[in-house]
């Protein structure tokens, strides 16, 4: 087993710290928001994320939460975990926290008396690598290797110890003491079969982007395609059934509704589309453009749908239920569904918001809507229903159980047993789907 260390304990690197913490690994998480370490030391994760408390629980002996960067000395292989945010001045990636990660770690590089590597787990555009690589010049023993992430939130400790593929990208593009170090970290991984590629730093960094620029480009698809059903009177969810059989397409993220959120796809998306503006990509680039804009009108979509349904009926308050961006997370970062209820209570309508995991961030985000924890008493006296997360306890809701002044629901998830609801006389509308 090996000594590591993980830089950043938000989303990614928390995650990633547990788990490899779960192979046996000796593991230095650093943060440098205290106010996170703090929380930590006190074993308690600062996110919802299903099953990564249990497995802290289960591994806290093996895990030290620092703000201290000289802990990591004596690390044999160091996680780059810190976060890319969207950069305040346009679509491109924040280096900032990546490139200060390093900077920090130069000085507490070579203790552990063997090799040493710097694992690159963030998203980020190519030329990455190789500028932090060349930061690295001077350093001996010492060497680079790009292992980008592919989690989904709500499954994230699946993803990391059961992933569907590892990438490494070195310098040229070939394995080496480097990739060998990495397979020890792993070997528990690699030994179920994982596939493992070994290419260079720019093919590294682009397959994550090209992940989730492809997940991206299927949801809007979806959603293309779902306002067309509305328009001709076509069902989305038979429709994206029939073609998801074909193996060239698949069904997964073909799901119509409000759209993507959170704290990947996005700024990801944004990115790449930065990338192809700076190389002179226009007309490639394009369709990314198209992705993101599609992506914006799916709100606005069933937004103008909520406002339709209420005027019409005359109705005022509008019950939403769900404020993470999707189901199992808490995270609220590019949430469809509160872009939503921000429209309606700029419209003027009464809006009450509950989720399981999300309320308290939600709060500050849209202090002027209510937020109650029990979607019953969101729904009561409620005008209109409006279902934005896929929440399981709301797809096993009974409608029996509900006492609205208007028995009007919209299911911008697609997520709901259309005949239980309609045969308890509710008036029912999805996105593409009646």
């Amino acid at each position: 087993m090996l000594k590591i260390s993980v830089l950043g304990c938000g989303y990614l690197g928390l995650t990633h710290a547990v788990c490899m913490a779960s192979l046996g690994h000796e593991v230095v998480a650093l943060d440098i928001k205290q106010e996170v370490i703090d929380q930590l030391k006190t074993g308690k994760i600062t996110f919802f994320e299903p099953g990564l408390q249990e497995l802290l629980d289960a591994n806290s002996s093996r895990i030290e939460f620092t703000s201290d960067v000289s802990r990591v000395r004596g690390a044999r292989v160091h996680f780059l975990g810190v976060g890319t945010p969207r950069s305040l001045q346009g679509k491109a990636a924040d280096l900032s926290y990546v490139r200060n990660s390093v900077l920090s770690l130069i000085d507490h590089l070579g203790f552990s008396g063997e090799t040493e590597i710097i694992v690159g787990k963030s998203t980020v555009p190519p030329g990455t690598a190789g500028e932090l690589r060349a930061m690295l010049e001077g350093v001996s023993g010492v060497d680079l290797v790009w292992n980008p992430e592919f989690l989904q939130e709500g499954n994230a400790v699946n993803d990391t110890l059961r992933p569907d593929r590892i990438v490494y990208g070195t310098h040229n593009g070939e394995a080496n003491w480097a990739t060998e170090l990495l397979d020890e970290c792993y070997q528990d991984i690699l030994d179920t079969g994982t596939p493992r590629f070994i290419t260079d730093f720019a093919t590294s960094e682009l397959i994550k982007l090209a992940a989730n620029s492809f997940l991206a480009t299927k949801i809007s698809f979806a959603n293309a395609y779902a306002q067309l059903c509305d328009t001709v009177g076509a069902d989305i969810l038979t429709l994206v059934k029939a073609i998801g059989v074909d193996e060239r397409i698949g069904e997964k993220f073909l799901g119509a509704g409000i759209g993507f959120g959170g704290g990947c796809l996005p700024k990801d998306l944004a990115a790449v589309q930065a990338i192809y503006a700076d190389k002179g990509l226009e007309v490639p680039g394009a369709l990314f453009t198209a992705v993101e804009a599609i992506n914006q009108d799916a709100h606005h979509y069933v937004s103008s749908l909520a406002v339709s349904k209420l005027e019409n009926s005359g109705g005022k308050k509008v019950a939403i239920a769900g404020a993470a961006f999707k189901a199992n997370s808490d995270d609220i970062r590019e949430s469809p569904g509160l872009r939503i209820a921000k429209h309606l209570l700029e419209q003027g309508f009464d809006v009450v918001v509950t989720d399981p995991a999300a309320l308290g961030s939600a709060r500050k985000a849209l202090p002027t809507a209510t937020f109650v924890h029990d979607i019953r008493q969101a729904v009561q006296d409620a005008d209109l229903l409006l279902v934005v997360t896929e929440w399981q306890e709301y797809k096993n809701l009974d409608p029996a159980d509900l006492a609205p002044k208007k028995k009007i629901v919209i299911d911008a998830r697609n997520c709901l047993d259309v005949n239980t609801w309609k045969n308890h006389g509710w008036d029912y509308t999805g996105v593409g789907h009646r």
